[in-house]
């Protein structure tokens, strides 16, 4: 666990950045749970939305039209406090997306690391990984973590999360931020720890 930037002094939102199958999708629930806040994913929100999976978006309207949607989604949230936000693997690419993340306050970016390999069998092994033809692109895949890599790195927190237990990387998390959290965060009194 790495932190690179300056927590804020309070942080009563938390977003979830990484490649696809970094583990934004299993880590945030558990994170909002333990902090007895909220949870969101964008894909959800723009899925129902829209009522097409983003798969169907990629494929009828084309990248361009989805992050759009993605942005909205992400600008609609950033206000709002005790959530934990999970985004789309390449939301971090578009600029409108990134100002969107890391203007407001109280705002906590985590970035969940790991390998290529490890992050591609994770999505593989997912439900409804044949309507991703990218996993099989690997030059592709190598190229577009490249590009979101610089942008990831801006995160306050980077986790590794490929030798951990979902269940660590969410210890890991709170850990990170805990001196950040406000005063009697749910989460932290489950664990049975207090703020000093």
């Amino acid at each position: 666990m790495r932190t690179q930037a300056k927590l804020p002094g309070t942080v009563r939102r938390i977003i979830l950045t990484g490649f696809m199958g970094a583990g934004k999708s299993t880590i945030g629930p558990m994170l909002a749970q333990r902090l007895g806040w909220d949870f969101v994913d964008t894909d959800t929100v723009i899925e129902s939305r829209t009522g097409l999976t983003v798969a169907r978006i990629f494929a009828d309207q084309g990248e361009a039209a989805f992050r759009a949607l993605e942005a909205q989604a992400v600008r609609n949230h950033t206000q709002a406090e005790d959530l934990v936000l999970a985004l789309g693997g390449g939301a971090v690419e578009f600029e409108g997306t990134r100002e969107a993340l890391f203007e407001p306050e109280e705002t906590c970016v985590i970035f969940l690391d790991a390998p290529l390999e490890v992050m591609v069998a994770r999505c593989t092994a997912q439900p409804g990984a044949a309507e991703r033809p990218v996993l099989q692109d690997r030059e592709r895949l190598v190229a577009r973590l490249a590009a979101r890599l610089p942008h990831s790195r801006r995160a306050h927190v980077t986790v590794a999360t490929a030798d951990l237990s979902p269940e660590a990387v969410t210890d890991a998390i709170v850990e990170a931020i805990a001196d950040s959290l406000p005063a009697g965060c749910g989460g932290l009194l489950k664990k049975g720890k207090s703020k000093s």
